[in-house]
């Protein structure tokens, strides 16, 4: 078992696994897990919310279980779903034998042996590790009536089967919650949960991050991609780039040999940074070579 009785061990434990936590970050992450408190982090795409769950699963060498959720998205489907087809097959069976009791074929039809279990049920089950760490990520994509489920399965960490009865976690599962803000999440749901606005890092700790991401970077050319994003970020743009898109683009800029940035390299290179195409647009022609001359300069003063 690592140690995670301080602060500081979370954040080296984190550390450990490639994910650069700041102090406070340490801070809501160590009573998340001495608590027993679901984590709620928010914060912009690509800030890496979900790097979270997947460092501390790897970190205290428990299962990920996750929950990617969607428009429409429902508590069946997300709790579990019956075999249909092989009920179906099952009946057919049954009824060519010379028929079976009702009763029986009933018991045996709604068992263990024809559930589909979905990822909330799944982390609710043992495990010989230690409860499971339960991704839910980006709920502002679902709706109000999930809200109140989940509300209610978080509660008790645990979930109802009508045909098999209540499932009760034995240890409740580690529990983060993610959300992009495309809208507001219920502040019951909020309340139950431990808080933190994931924003984008300082030049520093987005430099150690790359550092760890992608060590092959020079520490030269990991500073310019640093300080081009950080100057990008404060410019009119549809879709600020998030830290994973610093890191694709350290690593497309590997893949050609870049030592160096220039205004035709990151022409080339837009697409690793930038998803949506006007805001590519608005970085042709000098603005590219406006940027980047403001990130040298700020290298420069540094």
């Amino acid at each position: 078992m690592p140690d995670i009785s301080s602060i500081d061990a979370v954040q080296k434990m984190l550390d450990d696994q490639g994910y650069i936590s700041d102090r406070a970050l340490g801070t809501v992450v160590f009573l998340s897990l001495s608590l027993g408190r679901p984590l709620f982090l928010e914060g912009e795409a690509g800030v890496g919310k979900t790097e979270i769950a997947k460092a501390l699963a790897a970190g205290l060498n428990r299962r990920l279980i996750r929950l990617q959720c969607y428009e429409g998205l429902d508590a069946s489907s997300a709790v579990y779903e019956w075999n249909f087809p092989a009920q179906m097959i099952a009946i057919r069976t049954a009824e060519a034998a010379g028929g079976a009791d009702s009763a029986a074929l009933n018991t045996q039809l709604f068992s263990d042996d024809y559930l589909i279990e979905r990822p909330l049920l799944e982390a609710m089950r043992p495990d010989e590790n230690g409860a499971p760490v339960l991704l839910i990520d980006e709920l502002d994509r679902t709706d109000a009536p999930f809200e109140a489920f989940l509300l209610e399965a978080l509660s008790d960490f645990q979930v109802t089967i009508p045909e098999l009865g209540t499932i009760k976690a034995p240890e409740p599962p580690i529990v983060i919650l993610t959300s992009n803000r495309t809208r507001e999440v219920h502040d019951a749901l909020k309340r139950r949960c431990l808080y933190h606005w994931v924003d984008y890092p300082g030049f520093d700790r987005e430099t150690d991050i790359l550092a760890a991401r992608a060590p092959e970077a020079s520490e030269a050319l990991s500073r310019e991609v640093v300080a081009f994003v950080q100057h990008l970020r404060t410019e009119d743009l549809f879709k600020k780039p998030g830290v994973a898109e610093t890191i694709d683009w350290a690593k497309c800029l590997l893949a050609l040999d870049v030592i160096s940035l220039s205004p035709e390299v990151i022409a080339d290179t837009l697409g690793a940074i930038l998803k949506y195409q006007d805001d590519i647009a608005k970085l042709q022609g000098s603005e590219a070579k406006r940027i980047l001359d403001q990130a040298k300069a700020t290298l420069e003063v540094a």
